[in-house]
C-alpha cells in the first residue's frame, strides 16, 4: 500500500497566515503618524541631552517656590499625560516641570539602545540644564528606579524624591516580578521582539485600543480615565513609538538589585505612595522603611497604581505633609 503523504498541521498554517496578515496590516494598514496635541496644556520647551539628541518638557513657571519635577512611567504607551493631574494641581502653587522621557512624547524616539543610564541621564539633564536648583521630584512606577539612580549620583539636585507605585520591592523568594531581567534573558527577548520583520507588528498588538484599555483597567480601581486612554492610543501611533517600549517589555530597563544597590543608599528624603498594583509588588518595602530613616510611605486606598488620578486630594495632602515636614 502506498504511504500517505504527510501534510502540515492546519492549525500551524492558520497561525502562519494570521501572523503574516497582521504583519502586512501593521505595515500598510495602521496609521503610525496620527495627529497628536500636547499631553498637558502648558508651554513645551526643548533642549539637547547628554545621551539623547533632544528632550522636551512641559513647564509652568508662573508661581514662585521650590521647583517640582514630574516623571511619567515607562510602558507601551507612556506619556506626560500620566502626570497631568499633579501638574494641573501644583502649577498655580510652584514652578512645575514634566519631562518627556527619551523614546516618548515629543522627545527623541530614535531607533537606538535605551538603557537605564539613558533615563537617569535625561533626568539629570533636566535638573542641571533647566531647573538649576534642588527640586522635589515625583516619579511614577519604573521611572522611580531611574530617578533614584539620579539622586544617588547627584543628591544635591534633589530636595526630595517621591515614588508612586515604584518597582523594585518584590521579594524574590516569593517569585520574580521581572523574570526576563532576573534570569538574564532580556537581551535575547529584546532581539526576538525587535526583529525588523515583525517588531512593529508586535508593538502594534500592544497598542490596540482594547489592549491599552485592558492594561489601564489594571491600574484603575474605578473607571479608566478616558482622556488618558485616548492619549495613550495617539502617542503609541507615532514614528518610532515602538523602540523604547520594546526595551521595556523585554526587561532590559529593570535593575534587579535596585533596592539594595540604590534605594537604601539614598540621602534625600523619600516618600512612597502605594496601594494595590497589578504590575508590581511591595513585599520588601517594610524592610526598607525599617533600614532607612529618611524614607516614609503612605497607602492611598483604594487605588491600583495611579492614585493621583483617582484620589488626587489624598495624594496632594500626603505630598504637602511630607514636604512640610522636611
Amino acid at each position: 500500500m502506498a504511504g500517505k503523504k504527510k501534510t502540515g498541521s492546519p492549525l500551524g498554517g492558520l497561525l502562519f497566515v494570521t501572523a503574516a496578515g497582521w504583519i502586512a496590516y501593521s505595515a500598510f494598514g495602521i496609521n503610525h503618524r496620527m495627529p497628536i496635541g500636547p499631553a498637558i496644556d502648558a508651554r513645551r520647551e526643548i533642549f539637547n541631552g547628554r545621551s539623547t539628541r533632544f528632550l522636551t518638557y512641559y513647564v509652568d513657571r508662573s508661581a514662585a517656590g521650590r521647583p517640582l519635577v514630574l516623571l511619567h512611567s515607562i510602558n507601551a504607551a507612556a506619556s506626560s499625560y500620566e502626570m497631568r493631574p499633579l501638574f494641573e494641581h501644583y502649577r498655580t502653587l510652584r514652578p512645575v516641570y514634566a519631562l518627556d522621557l527619551p523614546g516618548f512624547g515629543f522627545s527623541e524616539r530614535a531607533n537606538r539602545r535605551y538603557t537605564r543610564d539613558t533615563y537617569k541621564d535625561a533626568i539629570l539633564d533636566l535638573l542641571t540644564e533647566r531647573v538649576r536648583e534642588p527640586a522635589d521630584v515625583i516619579a511614577l512606577s519604573l521611572s522611580g528606579e531611574f530617578a533614584a539612580r539620579a539622586a544617588l549620583e547627584r543628591p544635591d539636585l534633589f530636595h526630595s524624591l517621591t515614588l508612586i507605585s515604584p518597582s523594585g520591592f518584590v521579594d524574590r523568594r516569593k517569585g520574580s516580578a521581572q523574570p526576563f531581567s532576573d534570569y538574564g534573558l532580556s537581551e535575547l527577548v529584546y532581539n526576538v521582539l525587535a526583529f525588523p520583520l515583525w517588531g512593529q507588528a508586535i508593538y502594534d498588538l500592544l497598542a490596540t485600543r482594547p489592549s491599552i484599555r485592558w492594561f489601564l483597567k489594571q491600574s484603575f480601581y474605578g473607571p479608566v480615565d478616558e482622556g488618558l486612554a485616548e492619549y495613550d492610543y495617539l502617542t503609541s501611533h507615532q514614528p518610532g513609538a515602538r523602540h523604547a517600549p520594546l526595551h521595556f517589555v523585554s526587561g532590559l530597563l529593570f535593575m534587579p538589585s535596585i533596592r539594595e544597590a540604590v534605594y537604601e543608599r539614598l540621602k534625600p528624603p523619600v516618600l512612597v505612595l502605594y496601594d494595590q498594583d497589578y504590575f508590581v509588588r511591595f513585599d520588601m518595602l517594610p524592610t526598607t522603611l525599617e533600614r532607612c530613616p529618611n524614607w516614609r510611605a503612605e497607602r492611598i486606598s483604594p487605588t491600583r497604581g495611579l492614585p493621583h488620578f483617582e484620589r488626587l486630594p489624598d495624594v496632594t495632602r500626603a505630598l504637602d505633609a511630607f514636604w512640610g515636614n522636611l
